[in-house]
């Protein structure tokens, strides 16, 4: 063949109109939406001289749907909607509209085909597109004349979305009902990438067996189905997924493709490295996916990763959307990076958290046309190509917390990115609804903060880690958290002992946080509030103010310089022996803490207290603690650093993995 001959190209499948599995209205705003767009309260996040976060928070967030919605029953099937006489509806929403933006930077797709399967005359379908400052245009219409099938066509290039955008259509039905029956959203692809990748998924569980079992049964789908190779489930706990009444029917409907592995408990790292492992040893799927288990998946959110994971540019790592399992339509966030200097895990700061598409729609928030690029992708739901596995290692063995970021962060330095993909996404418990700062995860918290810091970091010292770090100490220490702040001692103490630790504690190190934290009252949890001393204080509160009262910036700022000092007096002898006050999870900040001797304070999730009570010689104790630790890492910052750089890629391997998991795989055949 000529080398001037236009290489062959296959049509290929990226996307098809999917309606929710379900009837619950709660998610009906994902994947349709019959109200129109309101673009005039944001015009200035996107594109203006005011970054979000210094707009009004009511401005950009005020809801702006009128109520209407969409019955049920207008959801005929999977694929097929009725839309009555002369109403309008949009699938410019997050499952059925097209992430252009993200295709267009990511992929070797250039230009895409649209094809919309209508029933019923007098219909009028309208394609529209987005830029990334959220601006909106039609693009093509057409009016459907016969009463039966008629299946329309557009052309559509992605040229002008380099920066973001989507592409959508509406649906207006005319005299008569009409049924969007189906469509599709196909491109033209080089041959050597027709045939689709396999995933394998690893699930890690701990004693969320009936979750666990149902989440098993949702991957079980027809359409699924041959994008998997194997799903392994690394069962860490004692209530085990295959005593849950929901198991035989998900092992059957997996075909054979389920592998239940037992091990110890070795936190969410040593079970996705497991999995990870299995993979690589395997050599069969393209993938591995990393997926929380307890979660509700979105079965074409898996297809739709391997999909755009085939058609990459270069080999990507594909991660999903996480939204609230509690309140359906809200998204906990578009996608998450590490913020270099403080390196910490958060949103972009020209994005916003917890949305609600249900109160305000895509195509109504300039900020979500914006393609949104990321540093990682939490594991609850995130795709790693094999060979990224075979070329950078697995998992650092960290329990939990930082895995997943850490994990993003090596293989950007590899020249391997991570894509956050719109239409791939999972229903979870929100971060928010947790308390992990405080308990025992706190030591994870810190612990793998710090290694991640130490391989990554590319400013002295860790830019500000060391300053915050310090600064959360004294926070914690003036709430009389002493419990935290002994958790967070000890996680820098044990980076100072060296990354070859990492492995040998991993099993172990749960067990020892969790007995050595049982001697503080702090860390003592009650359901039953009468389990406490009634609330009596000697004074009653300064001009009659409660917890109620929110201090300004500088009220705040008097109360950081004193409250450490106030720590040195002798507490109130009656704090001895009552509580001087309750006080409410969402209200137990640090600076309404620190005046207070003792206090009984509620935990995030609701379900119990503990009491805190001031002890003067142990907070002495723990600043000289502290002081003394984080003064050693200024002094040998770059020393600390370049002995785990240089054994990342002996604890990430997989023939280290293999040794830490030998007690559970002896005797195994491959």
């Amino acid at each position: 063949m000529s080398s001037t001959t236009e290489a062959a190209t296959v049509q290929r499948l990226l996307q098809r109109q999917i309606l929710p599995l379900d009837t619950d209205p709660d998610v009906l705003p994902l994947y349709l939406d019959c109200e129109e767009p309101n673009l005039d309260e944001d015009k200035y996040v996107v594109g203006g001289n005011r970054g979000a976060r210094e707009l009004n928070a009511t401005a950009i967030r005020q809801k702006t749907s009128t109520g209407r919605t969409i019955r049920p029953d207008q959801v005929l099937s999977r694929t097929a909607v009725m839309i009555p006489s002369g109403e309008k509806l949009s699938f410019g929403t997050y499952f059925n509209g097209f992430p252009a933006g993200y295709w267009r930077r990511w992929s070797v797709v250039r230009s895409v085909r649209l094809t919309v399967t209508v029933r019923g005359s007098g219909a009028t379908l309208i394609v529209n597109k987005s830029m990334a400052n959220g601006r909106q245009q039609k693009v093509a219409s057409e009016v459907t004349e016969a009463e039966g099938p008629t299946t329309l066509t557009f052309d559509l290039t992605l040229g002008p979305f380099i920066d973001g955008g989507w592409y959508w259509y509406d649906v207006v039905a005319g005299h008569g009902d009409v049924t969007v029956e189906s469509a599709e959203w196909t491109a033209e692809v080089p041959a050597d990438r027709a045939e689709h990748g396999t995933v394998d998924l690893a699930i890690t569980t701990m004693n969320r067996p009936d979750f666990c079992a149902q989440l098993l049964g949702q991957l079980g789908t027809p359409e699924l189905l041959p994008y998997l190779d194997t799903v392994f489930v690394m069962e860490q706990g004692n209530q085990l997924v295959r005593d849950s009444e929901y198991f035989p029917s998900a092992e059957e409907g997996l075909g054979g493709r389920l592998r239940v592995l037992q091990q110890g408990n070795l936190g969410g790292s040593g079970g996705y490295a497991r999995g990870q492992l299995e993979s690589v040893r395997k050599g069969t799927a393209t993938y591995a996916m990393m997926m929380d288990d307890d979660v509700v998946c979105e079965p074409e959110g898996i297809i739709r990763a391997v999909t755009f994971g085939d058609l990459a540019r270069r080999p990507t790592i594909v991660g999903g959307h996480m939204f609230s399992l509690y309140a359906k339509s809200r998204l906990h966030s578009f996608g998450e990076i590490v913020q270099p200097y403080r390196f910490w895990w958060m949103s972009p700061k020209d994005g916003y958290q917890d949305w609600d598409f249900g109160a305000r729609n895509l195509r109504s928030a300039r900020w979500l046309h914006k393609r949104q690029d990321v540093d990682f992708n939490g594991w609850f739901m995130c795709m790693i190509p094999r060979r990224v596995l075979e070329d950078i290692g697995l998992s650092l063995p960290l329990f939990i917390k930082w895995d997943d970021s850490e994990y993003g962060l090596r293989a950007r330095a590899a020249g391997v990115p991570t894509v956050t993909f719109p239409g791939a996404a999972v229903w979870h418990v929100p971060w928010t609804d947790k308390n992990d700062a405080l308990d025992w995860q706190a030591y994870f918290h810190q612990r793998n903060r710090f290694v991640a810091a130490l391989l990554h970091s590319g400013y002295p010292r860790g830019g500000g880690l060391l300053h915050e770090s310090f600064a959360f100490d004294l926070a914690h220490l003036v709430s009389m958290q002493y419990s935290t702040v002994e958790l967070r001692i000890q996680a820098l103490e044990d980076v100072l002992a060296g990354p070859q630790g990492l492995h040998e504690m991993l099993p172990t190190r749960l067990g020892e946080v969790n007995a050595f934290r049982k001697q503080f009252t702090d860390a003592q949890l009650h359901a039953d509030a009468d389990d406490f001393p009634p609330v009596r204080r000697e004074k009653p509160p300064r001009k009659g103010k409660d917890l109620s009262d929110v201090p300004g910036r500088l009220s705040k700022l008097v109360t950081a310089g004193l409250a450490p000092i106030r720590q040195l007096k002798r507490p109130r002898d009656l704090s001895r022996e009552f509580p001087e006050v309750e006080i409410r999870a969402m209200d137990a900040k640090w600076y309404r803490i620190a005046s207070f001797d003792s206090a009984v304070v509620s935990m995030n999730d609701g379900t119990s207290a503990a009491l805190y009570q001031r002890d003067r010689d142990r907070y002495k104790a723990l600043v000289r603690r502290t002081i003394q630790l984080h003064n050693r890492f200024r002094r040998d910052w770059d020393e600390i650093a370049a002995q785990y750089r240089a054994a990342l890629g002996d604890i990430t391997s997989p023939e280290t993995w293999e040794k830490t998991f030998a007690p559970w795989t002896e005797g195994e055949s491959r």
